[in-house]
């Protein structure tokens, strides 16, 4: 007995932290599959036990959102839904009742209200009972309406999700590979919860609805899809659904199976509600459950296969993730043949081992996953040296979980982000070579430095061919290579990623030494430290970066491959903000991100640092009146505290 409730503590403890890792962190540290598998054992213990801990998740529907939005209370909780795997079970909760099934959208469910016909307050679900007020970014989902026909006051709840498309249309544009969203789900709720709206109406969020919670005044024959059939009435996109019965509802499940890989929005299974209101709700609710409807979680297909070997995957960040490769198998109508491990801790976990029989399984129908080990021989070793440089691996302990990494600071694969800043809009300006096709090319040894980008042509059968590339790809990329070629001195020194070194200082730099690369390379700290907007750190960079030979002799050779013109003119005129310190704090509506607000001002002379200081001329924060410490200290100071607005005024 008390080995089973240490157990029972255990498994409290461990999905507690899995769910908390998830949903405010964005992080996976176990599978879907995992997480069920001990959610189950967790809810048999408890049932043999007849004890539910305070803390247990099977009780407790989520977790305190983390963010500035305002918070309100709902009226009604917000529970979870029970689930099963079984349609059987689904027959036995229909019993001869009609209801309507449904998809189960992975999104962030809202709940909106209207009064007069026009919205007037959004809320997320929250933790159940408490949500944050979205108000203004709901007035920017692609579909829901502002205004609707009827007058009275109507609540009702729904999923806003981004589709598949514009997940990836979106993670495209972000540079920053490890800064890219995981899933439709975590970018969804971050741009529903943005600060601002200008960002969330540019991230195509769309909202259907699944529940009328009240319509004043509205008869609708005591039928759920006849309130759903007047959503749509009003202008609202509804969740697809269908009338089912128990003697339908295997056909219907199967059905829906068959079409979720043609849906551009993640669904992770179905639910069916009783389409007769007074009856569903005379059944009351669990603490956790309403007992009305009900979630339907795919059985997951799964397959054995033997594991062939695990390949290890070095990303830009030094991280080195495990990938199983293993004997092709079918799932879900496709062939698959490798999985992430997603790190040391899992692999470990499962006693992976070369022979291994593993079952394989696609979460939600989706993303290849190994569920178990049949054998456990645990005999992959982990690698000591990168497969990338060769460089010596260290395993770190990130958040609770075990992770190998390269420890050598010029691995090419570490390489990336140097080579994307040489090639971006304020550098060279080579379009055609995202962080993406760097990485290929850098993988595939076309490119060692940085004057390699200069000279792809040595590889153009190998390019042609590469996915993605063809004949025109190829073509383009020269081309944008040969107009690269064309520069400024500022724009190359920029590019070469000098520590602490933007393109505002590059241009002061430059111009103090009338643009002449051999006194650039030789500058001395004294030198560089009487230039105004120069301090000691950024002269201390500049300098240690020249005094390394391998960085002089690439210098010289890139001046080789490109022109610069004569004489830089119009630069001085542009530098309204030279001698002027900054510092930019909350959230901003004119610019994606503080980093471009930040960029802006330094291409103008200025500089921004992090902390409000005696130095600092102004401070930048859309709530001027905010009680932040910043705003206190700048208060303190007598320094200006102006919003966005007022910051592009001076622009002007």
């Amino acid at each position: 007995m008390n080995e089973k409730k240490q157990r029972m503590l255990e498994l409290v403890e461990l999905l507690n932290h899995a769910r908390r890792v998830y949903e405010q962190e964005d992080a996976e540290i176990m599978s879907n599959f995992e997480y069920d598998r001990l959610y189950d054992e967790l809810l048999a213990l408890e049932r043999e036990l007849g004890t539910t801990l305070g803390t247990s998740p099977t009780v407790n529907v989520g977790y305190e959102v983390l963010s500035e939005l305002p918070k309100e209370r709902h009226e009604r909780p917000m529970l979870s839904l029970d689930k099963t795997k079984e349609v059987e079970r689904l027959k036995e909760f229909l019993g001869g009742q009609k209801a309507l099934i449904s998809w189960k959208l992975d999104g962030l469910t809202i709940v909106l209200t209207y009064q007069d016909g026009t919205l007037v307050k959004a809320v997320t679900r929250g933790n159940g009972e408490v949500g944050e007020v979205i108000t203004n970014n709901a007035k920017v989902f692609k579909n829901v309406p502002l205004h609707i026909p009827y007058q009275g006051e109507l609540v009702l709840r729904g999923e806003a999700v981004i589709g598949y498309h514009d997940f990836e249309k979106i993670n495209a544009q972000i540079e920053d590979v490890d800064a890219r969203y995981k899933n439709p789900r975590n970018l969804c709720s971050g741009s529903v919860r943005q600060l601002s709206n200008e960002v969330t109406a540019r991230r195509n969020v769309n909202f259907y609805a699944f529940t009328l919670v009240r319509a004043e005044e509205m008869d609708f024959g005591n039928s759920r899809e006849m309130q759903l059939s007047w959503l749509q009435g009003q202008g609202f996109d509804v969740v697809e659904h269908h009338v089912v019965t128990a003697d339908t509802v295997e056909e219907e499940v199967a059905w829906f199976a068959s079409k979720i890989a043609e849906n551009d929005f993640p669904s992770d299974g179905l639910v069916l509600v009783y389409d007769d209101i007074a009856y569903g709700q005379s059944l009351g609710m669990t603490a956790k459950f309403p007992r009305d409807s009900f979630a339907f979680k795919w059985a997951d297909e799964i397959r054995d296969t033997k594991l062939l070997e695990i390949e290890w995957s070095p990303s830009r960040t030094g991280l080195i993730n495990p990938v199983a490769i293993f004997e092709p198998v079918e799932l879900e109508g496709t062939t698959v043949s490798r999985a992430s491990v997603h790190n040391l801790s899992i692999m470990e976990e499962l006693e992976l081992g070369i022979g291994d029989t593993v079952q394989v399984y696609k979460a939600n129908m989706i993303i290849p996953q190994i569920s178990e080990n049949l054998t456990r021989s645990g005999n992959v070793e982990i690698p000591k040296a990168c497969p990338v440089c060769g460089g010596a691996t260290k395993i770190s302990m990130d958040n609770e979980t075990k992770t190998l990494y390269c420890t050598n600071p010029q691995c090419q694969a570490k390489q990336v982000k140097a080579f994307a800043l040489f090639v971006s809009r304020d550098a060279l300006n080579i379009e055609g070579l995202s962080e993406a096709t760097l990485e290929k090319f850098i993988l595939s040894g076309f490119v060692k430095d940085f004057v390699d980008i200069f000279h792809l042509e040595r590889y153009e059968e190998e390019i042609k061919n590469m996915e993605g590339f063809g004949e025109k790809s190829y073509v383009n990329l020269q081309n944008s290579v040969k107009r690269a070629r064309e520069t400024t001195l500022p724009r190359l020194v920029y590019g070469l990623g000098i520590l602490n070194i933007g393109l505002a200082n590059a241009k002061m730099i430059c111009k103090a030494f009338d643009n002449d690369p051999q006194k650039i390379v030789n500058a001395t700290r004294e030198e560089l430290g009487e230039i105004s907007g120069v301090g000691d750190v950024i002269a201390g960079t500049f300098v240690e970066y020249f005094a390394e030979e391998g960085h002089k002799e690439l210098f010289y050779r890139l001046l080789e491959e490109v022109e610069l013109p004569e004489k830089e003119d119009g630069e001085a005129s542009t530098q309204i903000f030279a001698g002027k310190n900054f510092v930019i704090t909350g959230s901003v509506s004119h610019f994606a991100n503080r980093g471009e607000v930040k960029e802006l001002i330094e291409s103008k002379g200025g500089k921004v640092t992090g902390s409000v200081t005696s130095k600092t001329d102004y401070l930048i924060n859309n709530d001027v009146q905010s009680t932040s410490s910043k705003n206190k200290k700048a208060r303190e100071l007598g320094i200006p505290i102006i919003s966005e607005d007022e910051f592009l005024s001076m622009m002007e």
